[in-house]
């Protein structure tokens, strides 16, 4: 059995991110402090979580029907984009966070990854992509195909 392409790019997606991790730790060190450091290798933590727990969800989603599909893509966004606005809020509190440094990770490392999926669905990997038919249209055929097979 194949792994389902939502599954793949994520697995294909997190050596780069956690290559990422110690150079956004070097980076905020190099320009700031060990808070700031520690800041920003947060910040690309949470992008690269953000990218697996998406495209798992995705996986997921796409083996039980189309509205599911559509509903956890379109709701995942804002519950993803939600936790980290409260992470960082809640990391807001402590002494030794950077927003600023967490902040200059999470965007470039967001779109960084967006780059990366594009790349991996232009290679083909989104092609393989199989959604199963809803199964309520499925029924509704059959009973119609009944339904004309006994006229």
């Amino acid at each position: 059995m194949t792994p389902r392409p939502e599954r793949e790019m994520a697995r294909r997606a997190i050596v780069p991110g956690l290559i990422a991790v110690p150079t956004a730790l070097g980076l905020g060190y190099a320009f700031g402090d060990a808070g700031t450091a520690w800041s920003a290798a947060l910040g690309v933590l949470v992008v690269l979580a953000n990218f697996v727990a998406h495209g798992l969800s995705l996986a997921w989603a796409a083996g039980i029907s189309i509205g599911t599909l559509f509903a956890v893509s379109l709701g995942g966004v804002i519950v993803r984009l939600g936790v980290i606005v409260g992470l960082m809020f809640a990391l807001s509190t402590t002494d030794w966070f950077s927003p600023l440094a967490f902040g200059v990770a999470v965007v470039p490392g967001t779109l960084a990854l967006l780059a990366y999926e594009a790349k991996l669905v232009a290679g083909g990997l989104g092609g393989m992509l199989e959604i199963p038919a809803d199964r309520a249209a499925v029924r509704a055929a059959e009973q119609r195909a009944t339904k004309e097979a006994s006229v």
